[in-house]
């Protein structure tokens, strides 16, 4: 299947690492001219290199702090300038620490809200006009799948997710017209590092091993499995293609049948 997207800009969040990395790969691989986004400069260089030498020059790397309106501003003036108008956005990034719902406090919640909901808002709000006036966007935040069954000890992630998804939602109403489309991706268990930080943590709790959680981990989940990056970023390549056009509104899950609701 042809995606549509040779040629397209893709600014993808954090995507230095995890399963931004997957997403931009999975881009670049279509053809997209991607800005590999992140605080790690030289590792975004990198993989800049890898994507030009797998598929040609088109790839930058930019040096961005999301967490500030400032470092918003900058990350997309420089992607523009390089690369052109951005038509696809990718809103992905760190999640909080690990904790239960009855332990926080006031600033906790508003950590939250910081870190989940204002960067990914802030680029939105910079980005989203530009897709309007063109009439073609794709808008695509990865999530969690706690957006649709809230997990245990993750109480900040289940807030923040639930409340960025509550915005997208209702975005996503609002600019159907305009030919942009506003989506979430919601991985289970994928491997990467966040999930492997987060199953040592429970195994600390536990006072057992991160390969006794992950066995545990695998039991729940019908594919047995963790699910590799690769698949993830396949599937959101797919999100922000032009056969996905009349996809919008939706939260996918990545999860291996791990929630068992449709």
């Amino acid at each position: 299947m042809d995606l549509g997207i040779s040629g397209k800009t893709a600014f993808v969040a954090a995507s230095t690492g995890g399963l931004g990395l997957a997403i931009a790969r999975a881009l670049a691989a279509e053809g997209a001219r991607v800005a590999i986004t992140g605080r790690r400069q030289v590792r975004a260089k990198e993989i800049v290199a890898e994507l030009t030498e797998a598929y040609g020059p088109g790839s930058i790397a930019v040096e961005a702090d999301l967490s500030t309106a400032e470092g918003v501003a900058a990350a997309v003036e420089q992607t523009v300038a390089d690369l052109g108008p951005i038509d696809i956005l990718v809103l992905n990034g760190p999640g909080p620490k690990p904790g239960a719902a009855a332990t926080l406090g006031a600033e906790d919640i508003a950590a939250a809200f910081d870190q989940l909901v204002k960067p990914h808002h802030a680029l939105v709000s910079h980005i989203l006009p530009g897709m309007r006036e063109r009439r073609w966007g794709r808008i695509l935040a990865v999530g969690s799948s706690g957006v649709v069954a809230p997990l245990p000890n993750l109480a900040l992630s289940n807030t923040g997710r639930a409340a960025l998804a509550g915005y997208l939602k209702t975005l996503a109403a609002e600019v159907a017209l305009d030919a942009v489309t506003v989506n979430m991706l919601l991985p289970g268990r994928i491997a990467t590092d966040r999930v492997a930080e987060l199953d040592q943590a429970a195994a600390k709790r536990r006072g057992t091993t991160a390969e006794e959680i992950q066995l545990e981990s695998r039991k729940t989940i019908p594919a047995r499995r963790y699910g590799e990056p690769e698949e993830f970023g396949a599937a959101a390549a797919f999100l922000c293609s032009a056969p996905a056009s009349y996809i919008t509104g939706v939260a996918l899950r990545c999860d291996g049948g791990l929630i068992r609701s449709l």
